[in-house]
Protein backbone atom coordinates (compact mmCIF):
# COMPACT_ATOMS: atom_id res chain seq x y z
CA UNK A 1 0.00 0.00 0.00
CA UNK A 2 1.00 3.46 -1.03
CA UNK A 3 1.70 5.97 1.95
CA UNK A 4 2.40 9.56 2.29
CA UNK A 5 4.49 10.54 5.35
CA UNK A 6 5.23 14.39 6.13
CA UNK A 7 8.17 15.73 8.37
CA UNK A 8 9.41 18.98 9.41
CA UNK A 9 13.04 19.15 10.05
CA UNK A 10 15.56 21.12 11.09
CA UNK A 11 17.23 22.71 8.14
CA UNK A 12 20.81 21.39 9.22
CA UNK A 13 23.08 19.80 6.97
CA UNK A 14 22.55 15.90 6.55
CA UNK A 15 19.06 15.48 7.64
CA UNK A 16 18.36 14.60 4.45
CA UNK A 17 21.18 12.42 4.22
CA UNK A 18 20.17 10.44 7.20
CA UNK A 19 16.81 10.46 6.86
CA UNK A 20 16.61 8.75 3.06
CA UNK A 21 20.04 6.36 4.54
CA UNK A 22 16.84 5.58 7.42
CA UNK A 23 14.71 4.28 4.82
CA UNK A 24 17.14 2.35 2.88
CA UNK A 25 18.96 0.38 6.04
CA UNK A 26 15.63 -1.28 6.62
CA UNK A 27 14.93 -1.72 2.56
CA UNK A 28 11.98 0.54 2.55
CA UNK A 29 11.57 2.13 -1.10
CA UNK A 30 10.80 5.85 -1.21
CA UNK A 31 8.14 6.32 -4.74
CA UNK A 32 8.44 10.05 -4.47
CA UNK A 33 10.43 12.41 -1.55
CA UNK A 34 9.50 16.84 -1.50
CA UNK A 35 12.02 18.84 0.73
CA UNK A 36 11.10 22.53 0.89
CA UNK A 37 11.51 25.85 3.23
CA UNK A 38 8.31 25.91 5.58
CA UNK A 39 6.76 29.73 7.12
CA UNK A 40 9.31 28.84 10.10
CA UNK A 41 12.82 30.22 9.32
CA UNK A 42 15.66 27.02 9.85
CA UNK A 43 12.86 24.27 9.05
CA UNK A 44 12.22 22.48 6.51
CA UNK A 45 9.00 20.25 5.15
CA UNK A 46 9.69 16.27 3.52
CA UNK A 47 7.13 15.02 2.12
CA UNK A 48 7.92 10.79 1.49
CA UNK A 49 5.52 8.38 -0.75
CA UNK A 50 6.53 4.99 0.03
CA UNK A 51 4.98 1.59 -0.45
CA UNK A 52 4.92 -0.45 2.53
CA UNK A 53 3.27 -4.12 2.80
CA UNK A 54 1.27 -3.48 6.40
CA UNK A 55 0.41 -0.67 9.06
CA UNK A 56 3.24 -2.00 11.11
CA UNK A 57 5.84 -0.99 8.56
CA UNK A 58 4.57 2.84 8.47
CA UNK A 59 4.70 2.38 12.39
CA UNK A 60 7.75 1.34 12.64
CA UNK A 61 8.78 4.26 9.83
CA UNK A 62 7.26 6.86 12.08
CA UNK A 63 8.56 5.51 15.38
CA UNK A 64 12.11 5.49 13.80
CA UNK A 65 11.65 8.88 12.07
CA UNK A 66 10.79 10.43 15.10
CA UNK A 67 14.15 8.89 16.79
CA UNK A 68 16.10 11.37 14.55
CA UNK A 69 17.62 14.34 16.38
CA UNK A 70 16.48 16.71 13.90
CA UNK A 71 12.81 15.92 13.44
CA UNK A 72 10.59 17.77 14.97
CA UNK A 73 7.19 16.47 14.01
CA UNK A 74 6.19 12.54 11.65
CA UNK A 75 2.72 12.03 10.30
CA UNK A 76 1.41 9.59 8.12
CA UNK A 77 -1.11 11.70 6.32
CA UNK A 78 -2.72 8.55 3.67
CA UNK A 79 -5.84 8.13 6.01
CA UNK A 80 -6.61 11.79 6.01
CA UNK A 81 -8.57 13.73 3.64
CA UNK A 82 -5.18 16.14 2.19
CA UNK A 83 -4.39 18.25 -1.01
CA UNK A 84 -1.44 16.44 -2.97
CA UNK A 85 0.15 18.08 -5.69
CA UNK A 86 3.10 16.88 -7.91
CA UNK A 87 4.85 19.48 -11.06
CA UNK A 88 5.97 18.17 -13.84
CA UNK A 89 7.99 19.29 -16.84
CA UNK A 90 8.38 17.95 -19.79
CA UNK A 91 9.67 19.05 -23.26
CA UNK A 92 7.63 17.19 -26.42
CA UNK A 93 8.84 17.55 -29.88
CA UNK A 94 5.90 19.21 -31.98
CA UNK A 95 5.86 19.42 -35.78
CA UNK A 96 2.94 21.96 -37.62
CA UNK A 97 0.59 18.99 -38.20
CA UNK A 98 -0.02 17.88 -34.53
CA UNK A 99 0.64 21.58 -33.25
CA UNK A 100 -2.78 21.95 -32.52
CA UNK A 101 -3.59 18.14 -31.45
CA UNK A 102 -0.66 18.28 -28.73
CA UNK A 103 -2.37 21.21 -27.43
CA UNK A 104 -6.39 20.15 -27.08
CA UNK A 105 -4.85 17.50 -24.61
CA UNK A 106 -3.25 20.19 -22.89
CA UNK A 107 -6.16 22.62 -22.64
CA UNK A 108 -8.46 20.31 -20.67
CA UNK A 109 -6.14 19.38 -18.49
CA UNK A 110 -5.21 23.55 -17.80
CA UNK A 111 -1.46 22.79 -18.58
CA UNK A 112 0.66 25.48 -19.66
CA UNK A 113 2.81 25.84 -22.38
CA UNK A 114 5.91 27.74 -20.85
CA UNK A 115 8.44 27.45 -23.33
CA UNK A 116 7.90 27.51 -27.44
CA UNK A 117 10.84 26.68 -30.35
CA UNK A 118 10.31 25.57 -33.66
CA UNK A 119 10.42 22.35 -33.23
CA UNK A 120 9.51 21.34 -29.40
CA UNK A 121 7.38 22.84 -26.40
CA UNK A 122 7.63 22.70 -22.75
CA UNK A 123 4.80 22.12 -20.87
CA UNK A 124 4.31 22.61 -17.00
CA UNK A 125 1.64 20.90 -15.05
CA UNK A 126 0.49 20.44 -11.83
CA UNK A 127 -1.75 18.02 -9.94
CA UNK A 128 -2.19 15.18 -8.34
CA UNK A 129 -0.56 11.92 -9.08
CA UNK A 130 -3.38 10.23 -11.30
CA UNK A 131 -3.80 13.45 -13.02
CA UNK A 132 -0.04 13.78 -14.09
CA UNK A 133 0.21 9.92 -15.01
CA UNK A 134 -3.23 10.23 -17.36
CA UNK A 135 -1.55 13.50 -18.98
CA UNK A 136 1.37 11.83 -19.72
CA UNK A 137 0.02 8.68 -21.40
CA UNK A 138 -1.85 10.96 -23.77
CA UNK A 139 1.25 12.94 -24.51
CA UNK A 140 3.38 9.39 -24.92
CA UNK A 141 2.32 9.18 -28.51
CA UNK A 142 3.64 12.21 -29.32
CA UNK A 143 7.34 11.37 -27.94
CA UNK A 144 8.53 13.32 -25.05
CA UNK A 145 12.41 14.44 -25.26
CA UNK A 146 12.63 15.46 -21.49
CA UNK A 147 10.72 14.88 -18.34
CA UNK A 148 11.03 16.19 -14.64
CA UNK A 149 8.47 15.35 -12.11
CA UNK A 150 9.09 16.91 -8.37
CA UNK A 151 7.24 14.09 -6.21
CA UNK A 152 4.20 14.78 -4.07
CA UNK A 153 3.83 17.19 -1.73
CA UNK A 154 0.92 17.31 0.60
CA UNK A 155 -0.60 18.50 3.63
CA UNK A 156 -3.81 17.23 5.94
CA UNK A 157 -7.20 19.76 4.82
CA UNK A 158 -8.37 22.10 7.29
CA UNK A 159 -7.26 21.82 10.67
CA UNK A 160 -6.77 18.43 11.09
CA UNK A 161 -4.24 17.10 13.44
CA UNK A 162 -1.08 15.96 11.77
CA UNK A 163 0.43 13.47 13.86
CA UNK A 164 2.42 14.69 17.22
CA UNK A 165 4.41 16.72 17.55
CA UNK A 166 8.06 16.18 19.29
CA UNK A 167 8.65 19.33 21.31
CA UNK A 168 11.78 21.60 20.23
CA UNK A 169 13.31 24.63 20.80
CA UNK A 170 15.37 27.12 17.99
CA UNK A 171 18.54 28.45 19.60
Amino acid sequence: MKRIITMTVLNRPGVLNRITNLFSKRNYNIESISVGLTEQEGVSRITCVVHVENDGMVEQITKQLNKQIDVLKVADISDQAIVARELVLMKVPVLPHNRAEIYSIIEPFRASVIDVSKDSIIIQLTGETEKIEAFIDLIKPYGIRELARTGTTAFPRGNQRTGQQKSFSFM
